[in-house]
């Protein structure tokens, strides 16, 4: 293992090994991940029925008992694999409370579809290819920016998500909160402020 290799793959590379603790500490890390992924793909008139954190427990639960079968080899196979058990919960999840024969879920995922290994879809488009550095670097970018996200008051993280992460305008922003146009555009600069602040810190 190099020698500046980041604390998420170094508690890979030891799960992977049976160490306990370490796999402690990365679900741990993804926690708020699987959380961010719940929040933005879950339909919102299934968020009344469905609370976004019993199904990450649930999602999680599954990762632990499986991990011994995760094939992948690096942060951005787990992440991708971790998106893909979340997602097929919530669309577990959407046709048992609204019918099989209901709008498919997945039309409301961003960016790619569902089982694309592409785990930076959902934060900012990718033009090209990566390189190994880079997807790693986004990866751990990831872990972080959840962790951040998942720290933020309530208001702050669902204006960011709706703005930021499901690109809807202010308007609709506006609409969905419940509140005037103004009032959301003062409260995402505020969440933003806030945002930097906790990545800034992590990042420590």
């Amino acid at each position: 293992m190099p020698r500046d290799a980041s604390k998420f793959v170094l508690w890979l590379s030891l799960a992977r090994q049976g160490d306990e603790n370490a796999r402690n500490r990365l679900f741990a890390a993804g926690r708020s991940f699987a959380a961010i992924i719940a929040r933005v793909q879950l339909h919102r008139r299934l968020e009344t029925k469905v609370d976004p954190s019993d199904l990450v427990q649930q999602s999680l639960l599954e990762a632990h008992k499986g991990f011994e079968n995760f094939q992948g080899q690096t942060l951005h196979d787990w992440l991708a694999w971790l998106k893909q058990i979340v997602t097929r919960n919530v669309l577990d999840a959407d046709k048992h409370y609204r019918g099989a024969a209901c709008r498919d879920l997945r039309r409301e995922l961003p960016q790619k579809a569902v089982g694309d290994s592409n785990v930076t879809a959902y934060w900012s488009p990718v033009d090209h290819a990566p390189t190994p550095s880079q997807l790693l670097s986004d990866c751990e970018r990831e872990l972080r920016l959840a962790e951040a996200l998942e720290q933020l008051p309530d208001d702050y993280r669902q204006v960011i998500l709706l703005r930021n992460l499901e690109c809807l305008s202010f308007d609709q922003v506006a609409s969905k909160m419940d509140r005037s146009r103004g009032a959301c555009q003062m409260l995402w600069m505020r969440a933003v402020k806030e945002l930097r602040t906790l990545l800034h810190d992590l990042e420590l």
